[in-house]
C-alpha cells in the first residue's frame, strides 16, 4: 500500500465550523452607482434645506437654499469659492434635472465603465465636469448659478460617440437609432433652451470627444499588439 493510501496520510475531513465551509461575502459599489447615490443625497439636502435671501453681486439679492448658494457655481464669487467648480456638479435644480442626468449616467456610464474600466470612466466624468464648469466660468453670466452633472454626462456621451458611434440606442426606449444621433439631438435640444448652461454642455462634450479619441487609439493598439 503506498503511503498516500494509508489512513494516517490522508487529509482529515473538515470539521463543522471550520473555514472550509465558510463563505466569504464581499460588497463592492461600482462608481456609477456611487455617483448616482452621491447626487441623490445632495438633492435631498437641497430639497430639505430652507430658503433665504442671500447677497447676489454688489446690489442684488437672491432667494435660494444654502447648498445651492454655497456649492453651486456662481462666476461672480468663484475667486472666493473655488471649490464650487467641483461641488456644482452634485447640485441639481429639481427632480427632473436630477433624473435626466442620472438615468443617462446609469446607461451610458455603465457601458463606458465596462468598455474602458472604472478608472478611465471616472477620469472622463470628473475632467468633463470640471472643464464644462470652466467653460461656464469663461462664457457664462457672472451673476448666475450653474448646477448639475450635465457637463460630466456629456463627456461620457462624447467618449462613447467616438468609440462606439453606431451603438444602437432606443430613443425614448422605443425608436432604435445610432448613438451619435441621440447625442446630437439632445445636445441641440437641451443646449439652447433658455436657462440651460450650454457652456457646460459644450465643454463636457468636447472633453469626452478628445478622451474618447485617445481611448479608441489605445484599444486598437492593444488589439493589434
Amino acid at each position: 500500500m503506498p503511503l498516500s493510501d494509508r489512513d494516517y496520510m490522508k487529509n482529515p475531513p473538515p470539521q463543522r465550523g471550520s473555514g472550509a465551509y465558510r463563505k466569504t461575502w464581499s460588497f463592492s459599489l461600482n462608481p456609477v452607482l456611487a455617483l448616482i447615490i452621491a447626487n441623490f443625497l445632495f438633492y435631498l439636502a437641497v430639497e430639505f434645506s430652507s430658503k433665504a435671501r442671500y447677497p447676489f453681486g454688489d446690489s442684488y439679492q437672491i432667494m435660494a437654499d444654502r447648498f445651492t448658494y454655497y456649492l453651486g457655481l456662481i462666476p461672480y464669487y468663484f475667486t472666493s469659492r473655488p471649490w464650487t467648480i467641483f461641488t456644482g456638479m452634485f447640485i441639481h435644480s429639481g427632480f427632473w434635472h436630477l433624473f435626466g442626468n442620472m438615468i443617462t449616467l446609469y446607461f451610458f456610464g455603465s457601458f463606458l465603465a465596462r468598455l474602458v474600466g472604472n478608472g478611465k470612466f471616472l477620469l472622463v466624468y470628473f475632467v468633463g465636469g470640471l472643464v464644462g464648469n470652466a467653460f461656464y466660468l469663461w462664457l457664462g453670466e457672472p451673476l448666475s448659478i450653474a448646477v448639475g452633472a450635465s457637463g460630466a454626462v456629456y463627456a461620457i456621451a462624447g467618449a462613447l460617440v467616438v468609440m462606439m458611434p453606431k451603438l444602437p440606442v432606443r430613443l425614448y426606449f422605443v425608436i432604435p437609432v445610432p448613438l451619435w444621433v441621440v447625442v446630437f439631438i439632445f445636445f441641440v435640444i437641451w443646449s439652447f433652451v433658455p436657462g440651460v448652461a450650454w457652456q457646460a454642455h459644450v465643454g463636457g462634450l468636447a472633453t469626452g470627444l478628445i478622451l474618447g479619441f485617445f481611448f479608441r487609439r489605445r484599444i486598437r493598439y492593444d488589439f493589434y499588439r
